[in-house]
């Protein structure tokens, strides 16, 4: 196996010095959890990972001679392969869309959100650019991973270029709810949409993000789901949960690291009397640290006996320099920082320990160490890997964390003293809940977390994943397998020409029409009945157009020589050149009882509509909100059950519509009819949705069944839409027109 890792930066910065490269590690909390990944996938005894990853290498280059050269170097050295972007695409794509439309919005700044055409069409540029880059690439047994809002287009334009390739995506920032995200133009939400559908299995961090996600994708694209699985019109989609998890060793196992523990000397020497409250992030409006540092100075003020005890250990990493927000929110941390050292400080103390820089991994451990409490309060945060990290440090389990409700890892991290950000009044408690938590309390919190977390590390976050997008890949398979290949078609066309008496019974919405947003616009058009006509020509042909419409409606739209048509599902039957009649004399009086609640729900759901038949009733709702009618649909349907529990109806669910009807006929009754009555030696039987199944199951085996759409079914066969199920007829009365052509002209040539 072979993984193709895809990310917007390579797990390495390149810089050149005097004509040479130079490699340096990047830094991030993806590329150091995937690495953790790989290096552990190394050392294992069970696989063998071959790996490459593609992204950026954070340089500009423009000489062709020095790109190859690169490139040469960093597949054989570190299995990547780079993806060269101009300094005005990366300002476009990397600062602008990126950071200033998709990173604001998703984390609930909506007011620093710039909608820029010219950055959106620069986004898609460097997504194709990215896919193209892959396809050079690429081999037919590559699991491709996409990873993070950088990316969304990519997954759907690889599966378009590269269908058999397992392909995942995982989003490493909150997925928005639908107020948030539908304040994006709509051409672009229905886009990212699809791009990431266009995957086999989208990750996300939390349950939350998942179910946005998937709430989305209903009002947006259309596509239900089932307990996250999306089937769309030509694949199988899974979006799930995956909490990313830390390297736990790493940060656990460091008691023989000398630089860690020359650093916790240093900091005993010079910290050694006071209570240590850590503040680490990058510089980011959405960490909330403006929040945090307002907190802190009313703390100071209203609980004066910590004055001279503890000191606020104020970290920030810095980050997108050049962008504007980012720049107004380090002038603000710059001034807040002042005021509350010249409020409250003095010679010997000074209430924030101010620091703009990076860390090395050393510092880094021994302030894990060293800090009583981890104040960790971000405004929105996908994860927070920085409130694990410190956790997974204390190896004496000691230690407070106070961690905001608003980062995913708040969902794993339950022990911790949980805060709204929004909230000073609670940031403020929280602190003086931790200064005054028990040594024994703490021990036992963090005892818990860090077994969770032991547990659940960054391998088994990486392994959970890929396995269940192979187990997505294998399931899609077991789907394709019944796909109707070129194989079955040629030896369908081949029993098709041969057989003397055939039966070819035909759905009609969904199989050779789409769905209509109403029953009376899905006519048939001329290439449709052309088709049927061609069919009914040849009298070896019994043609059943099988429907739950009523019969006015069919009657009028196939006024056809010699055509069968069954209508309401199999209660009204008219054969070839005959009058409609009824299977059974049956009692609609039940009709009364359910219209007056039918009528309620269409008052309840704007759009729904009622189509009433001669012996049944559907409740349409294809044209309301996917959501509401999702939900008030599975009302009725309860409802109903109750309300006809001693009426001979039968309720049934189909797309997007709810239908009550009598029992004892459907479509596999109506079939019977047919085949009873005669002996066909070639059997055709075409239908999109549940109720075809009933025919599906009374078929013999020899007979050709096909289900449209990729679902479940009895149908032996499966197509992708009613545009092959028109496609697969055409071919079948082209060739059978063409034999006959043949056998015509080879019988007018033998002698009398």
């Amino acid at each position: 196996m072979r993984m193709l890792i895809v990310s917007n930066r390579l797990p390495f910065t390149v810089i050149e010095k005097e004509g040479m490269f130079e490699f340096k590690e990047s830094v991030g909390g993806m590329v150091s959890g995937l690495s953790a990944y790989i290096d552990s996938m190394k050392t294992s005894s069970f696989i063998e990972l071959k790996y490459i990853w593609i992204g950026w290498p954070g340089i500009t280059i423009e000489d062709i001679k020095q790109k190859e050269q690169l490139k040469l170097k960093a597949l054989s050295d570190f299995h990547a392969y780079p993806i060269f972007l101009s300094e005005e695409i990366m300002d476009k794509f990397y600062h602008g869309f990126c950071n200033k439309t998709i990173w604001p919005l998703f984390h609930y700044f909506p007011f620093y959100t710039v909608y820029d055409e010219d950055s959106w069409k620069c986004y898609k540029h460097v997504n194709e650019m990215f896919c193209e880059a892959i396809m050079e690439i690429i081999k037919p047994d590559d699991i491709v991973w996409v990873h993070d809002y950088h990316l969304m287009l990519l997954p759907g334009l690889l599966k378009k270029r590269s269908p058999e390739n397992p392909v995942g995506f995982f989003l490493h920032i909150p997925f928005p709810s639908f107020e948030i995200f539908r304040m994006l133009p709509k051409k672009w939400q229905k886009e990212l949409l699809e791009g990431i559908v266009g995957a086999d299995l989208a990750g996300f961090h939390t349950h939350e993000y998942t179910q946005y996600f998937l709430r989305c994708v209903l009002r947006i694209l259309g596509h239900e789901h089932n307990m996250g699985k999306i089937i769309t019109k030509n694949k199988i989609v899974r979006a799930d949960t995956y909490p990313m998890g830390i390297d736990f060793p790493k940060f656990n196992n460091h008691t023989n690291n000398m630089q860690v523990q020359k650093e916790e000397d240093k900091f005993d020497r010079t910290l050694a009397n006071y209570r240590i409250i850590l503040s680490i992030d990058r510089l980011d409006y959405t960490k909330g640290i403006i929040n945090r540092l307002r907190s802190y100075e009313i703390f100071l003020e209203r609980y004066k006996q910590w004055h001279k005890k503890l000191i606020l250990l104020l970290i920030v990493v810095p980050s997108r320099i050049g962008v504007e927000h980012y720049q107004q929110n380090k002038k603000e941390i710059d001034e807040l920082v002042g005021r509350i050292n010249g409020k409250f400080g003095s010679i010997d103390w000074t209430p924030i320990s101010y620091q703009y820089k990076f860390l090395p991994f050393g510092s880094l451990i021994a302030l894990y160490k060293r800090s009583d409490i981890a104040l960790i309060t971000p405004l929105r945060d996908g994860m927070n890997l920085v409130s694990k990290e410190y956790i997974a440090a204390r190896t004496d389990k000691t230690g407070v964390l106070i961690l905001s409700e608003m980062a995913g890892a708040s969902k794993e991290l339950g022990e911790a003293i949980i805060i709204n950000p929004n909230n000073t009044e609670e940031i403020i408690e929280a602190l003086k809940e931790a200064l005054e938590m028990p040594r024994e309390e703490q021990i036992r919190k963090n005892h818990i977390m860090q077994e969770r977390l032991k547990c659940y590390d960054v391998v088994k976050w990486a392994h959970d994943f890929l396995n269940d997008l192979i187990s997505v890949g294998e399931e899609q398979k077991r789907f394709d397998a019944k796909l109707l290949n070129r194989k079955v078609k040629e030896e369908m066309k081949v029993d098709f020409n041969k057989a003397r008496r055939r039966l070819i019974l035909l759905d009609y919405d969904g199989t050779l029409v789409p769905f209509a947003p109403s029953p009376e616009m899905a006519v048939p058009n001329q290439d449709i009945l052309n088709i049927l006509i061609s069919y009914l020509k040849d009298m070896r042909n019994e043609i059943v157009l099988l429907s739950g419409r009523d019969k006015d409606t069919l009657g009028r739209w196939f006024e056809l020589p010699n055509i069968n048509i069954v209508a309401e599902h199999g209660i009204l039957i008219k054969e070839k050149n005959c009058d409609w009649s009824i299977a059974k004399q049956l009692n609609d009086q039940w009709k009364t009882r359910i219209l007056p609640l039918l009528r309620l729900y269409v008052d309840r759901v704007p759009g729904s509509f009622i189509e009433e038949k001669g012996f049944s009733i559907a409740w349409h709702y294809r044209k309301a909100d996917p959501e509401q009618s999702s939900q008030q649909a599975k009302d009725l349907m309860d409802t109903l059950v109750n309300l006809t529990a001693n009426i001979d109806v039968q309720i049934m669910q189909g797309n997007k519509v709810v239908e009550i009807r009598n029992t004892g006929f459907n479509k596999g009754t109506a079939g019977m009819h047919w085949i009873s009555k005669n002996e066909y030696d070639f059997i055709l039987a075409i239908g999109d949705d549940f109720t075809d199944e009933d025919l599906f199951r009374i078929l013999p085996d020899t007979a050709y069944s096909i289900r449209v759409g990729i679902t479940q079914s009895y149908a032996r066969f499966n197509l992708h839409n009613y545009v092959e199920v028109i496609e697969l007829l055409r071919q079948m009365v082209e060739v059978n027109v063409i034999s006959d052509i043949i056998n015509k002209e080879i019988y007018n040539e033998i002698p009398s």
